[in-house]
Formats: C-alpha cells, sequence, structure tokens
C-alpha cells in the first residue's frame, strides 16, 4: 500500500491501520531504533517503533543534553551526558511519546510506538509505504503532530497496491 500526501505541510506524518490484521501481532521481535541529537534538534523528529523497541539516543553535539519524557505510554529521564555519549530506552507499551530536553526548551520530537508492524513514516515528499498488507478491507489512519487524525478506507486485493491519499489540513477555529 503506499500513496503521496497532498497537503501543503511537509512535516513528517505516520500512516497505520487501525486494527491492524491479525497475523501482524504474531511475531516479536528485539529491535533498536535511534533518535539522535545534532545541532539541538532530535533527528528524526518523528520516530515511529513497535512495542519492544529500544531507542538509543546518541549526543552528537557539542552540548550536554537531558533526554526526557513524562508521556504516559513511557516516562524517563536520562539525565545530561555530554558530547560522543548515548543511552537507550526501551518502548513496551502503544501510544505517542513526547521526548524533550531540559537544558534546551526548544527541543522536542515524538516516539510513535506500535503493537504491530503496519505502519510507516512519510518522506520529504509526504509518500510513505505499507509493506506486506494482507488482501481487506481496512481504516487507515494519518497522524501528524499539528493537525487532526484523518482516517480513510482502504481494500487489498490479492499481490496488489492499493494507493490512499490523505491531504490533512489545520483544524479551523
Amino acid at each position: 500500500m503506499h500513496a503521496a500526501h497532498g497537503a501543503t505541510d511537509r512535516r513528517r506524518s505516520v500512516v497505520y491501520l487501525d486494527p491492524a490484521p491479525r497475523a501482524a501481532f504474531d511475531v516479536r521481535e528485539d529491535a533498536h531504533a535511534r533518535m539522535d541529537q545534532r545541532d539541538e534538534t532530535f533527528v528524526p523528529h518523528v520516530l515511529a517503533i513497535v512495542a519492544g523497541t529500544t531507542v538509543d539516543f546518541p549526543n552528537n553535539d557539542g552540548t550536554y543534553h537531558n533526554v526526557f519524557s513524562l508521556s504516559k505510554p513511557r516516562s524517563f529521564d536520562l539525565g545530561r551526558y555530554a558530547a560522543g555519549r548515548s543511552k537507550s530506552v526501551r518502548f513496551d507499551q502503544p501510544g505517542i511519546v513526547r521526548v524533550f530536553c531540559d537544558i534546551h526548551s526548544h527541543m522536542s520530537a515524538f516516539i510513535v510506538v506500535f503493537s504491530h508492524r503496519y505502519f510507516a513514516v512519510t518522506d520529504d515528499e509526504g509518500r510513505y509505504r505499507i509493506d506486506n498488507v494482507p488482501p481487506g478491507t481496512y481504516t487507515a489512519v494519518a497522524w501528524n503532530e499539528s493537525m487532526p487524525s484523518e482516517t480513510r478506507r482502504v481494500t487489498v486485493g490479492d499481490a496488489a497496491d492499493a494507493d490512499l491519499n490523505f491531504s490533512l489540513s489545520k483544524k479551523q477555529p
């Protein structure tokens, strides 16, 4: 399943199936992901992972950082650490985890944790691809930090791609 993102806002979004196909829950493995700290920015700004993944937070800046979250799915505080050091956190509960640095208040990021593997983060052009989706009809959801989520129904056939476009827009007051 793949599509182009039609929004003018090119910030990263996460597209996922909800609920996921049953087969999505059968295989679990310990995985690693990375959220770097560079130029007083978390890279990537949006990281989507499956529950059970350990995320490394390397400090590749010339200054100290303190990575923390008060989010319900996973709260943590890694303390202050210098350039060249890295600390890690395992994420076991699905949900959205907001990440901050207590030294640099402008630094923030999101880790979106899923209980399945049927998700993708859009690229710079807003495109995404979710592979190996079994045939069936699903609800696909597009999430972006600054816009309301959008849902679409999609039917995936045998050995065929399904195109699904979203056009996220800001909520009107």
